[in-house]
C-alpha cells in the first residue's frame, strides 16, 4: 500500500520565491542535509486546503543565492527525502514573443538549456539515461493550465540561460527567432533532476518583462522584474492553492516509470511510494 501523505511526509512541494512562505497554514521548518550539501534553506512544511505541502525558497530565505549558485541537486534530493513526489515551480520569466506581455502566465511544455556551468545530473557513475523529450509532467501541466484561466498560454518553450546577467539584444533576438516563448535563469537543471529522481515537475511562469530583443525601445532590469512579480504573487498563490487541493494522491502520469528499466548509481531517498 502506498505511503499516505502526512505533515512529516508531504507529497507536494512548491519551489519558489521567499514570498511564498505565507502560502501555507502552520508552517514548520525542517532542516536537512544531503549527499550533495545543504539545500537553499530550511524546508517549510505546512497545510494548504487540507493538503500537506512543502515549500523551498529556491534562492534562499533572504534571496541570497544567484541562479548559478543554487544547489539544485541538494534541493531536489532534500524534497524527495521528505516524501515529495510532485513539484510545482513558479518562476519569473522574460517574454520573447509579442503575445508574452508582462503579467501573462505561461505553462511551458518544452525547455531549452543554454546554461554553461551547472551540475545537471545525479548520474556520476554508471549508465542510466533519463528520458527528457517531454520535460514536464503532463498531469501537473494540465492542472496548472486548468487553474490559470483565460489569457494564460497553455504551452510554450522556456529557454534557460546561465545568468546572473540578462541577455544582450542579439541573444534575445536569436531566442525569439528560434520560436521560443520565454527566457529564465532557474528552470534548468531543476526539471531534469526531478525526472532523475522520479519526481513529477512542472512550472508556471509569470512574464515580468519584455526581454531585450522584443522591442528596440525596451530592455529588462532587476527592479522591474521584482516589482511585477511582487504585484502578482497573490495571484500565483491562489492559483497554486487551487492546483494543490485538486491533485491526485497517487500520480498516474508515468514520469517515474523509466526507473524500472535502469540501475541507478544511488539509492532513491525518502519513503517508498
Amino acid at each position: 500500500m502506498p505511503d499516505q501523505p502526512s505533515a512529516q511526509h508531504p507529497r507536494v512541494a512548491v519551489i519558489g520565491g521567499s514570498g511564498f512562505y505565507e502560502f501555507m497554514d502552520n508552517p514548520t521548518a525542517v532542516s536537512l542535509t544531503t549527499p550533495y550539501g545543504d539545500p537553499s534553506a530550511s524546508i517549510a512544511v505546512g497545510d494548504v486546503g487540507g493538503t500537506p505541502v512543502a515549500f523551498l525558497p529556491r534562492h534562499g530565505a533572504r534571496h541570497e543565492l544567484p541562479p548559478h549558485r543554487i544547489n539544485y541537486r541538494a534541493n531536489l534530493w532534500a524534497l524527495r527525502s521528505l516524501g515529495v513526489r510532485q513539484v510545482l515551480a513558479p518562476c519569473a520569466v522574460g517574454g520573447l514573443q509579442p503575445e508574452t506581455r508582462p503579467g501573462t502566465l505561461v505553462v511551458p511544455d518544452q525547455l531549452v538549456d543554454r546554461t554553461t556551468s551547472r551540475v545537471q545530473t545525479f548520474m556520476d557513475t554508471g549508465a542510466a539515461h533519463a528520458p527528457f523529450a517531454d520535460p514536464y509532467c503532463p498531469d501537473l501541466r494540465a492542472a496548472l493550465v486548468g487553474s490559470a484561466g483565460d489569457g494564460a498560454l497553455g504551452e510554450g518553450t522556456m529557454v534557460v540561460i546561465e545568468g546572473p546577467r540578462f541577455s544582450t539584444r542579439a541573444e534575445s533576438q536569436s531566442y525569439a527567432k528560434a520560436g521560443w516563448t520565454v527566457v529564465n535563469m532557474t528552470g534548468h537543471p531543476e526539471a531534469v533532476l526531478a525526472r532523475e529522481l522520479g519526481v513529477c515537475y512542472a512550472t508556471i511562469a509569470l512574464v515580468t518583462d519584455l526581454d531585450a530583443g522584443v522591442s528596440a525601445e525596451e530592455s529588462v532590469d532587476q527592479a522591474q522584474v521584482f516589482a511585477l512579480f511582487e504585484q502578482h504573487i497573490g495571484r500565483l498563490k491562489r492559483l497554486l492553492a487551487d492546483v494543490v487541493t485538486r491533485l491526485p494522491e497517487t500520480p498516474d502520469c508515468g514520469c517515474a516509470d523509466w526507473l524500472a528499466d535502469v540501475t541507478l548509481p544511488f539509492e532513491l531517498p525518502g519513503p517508498s511510494s
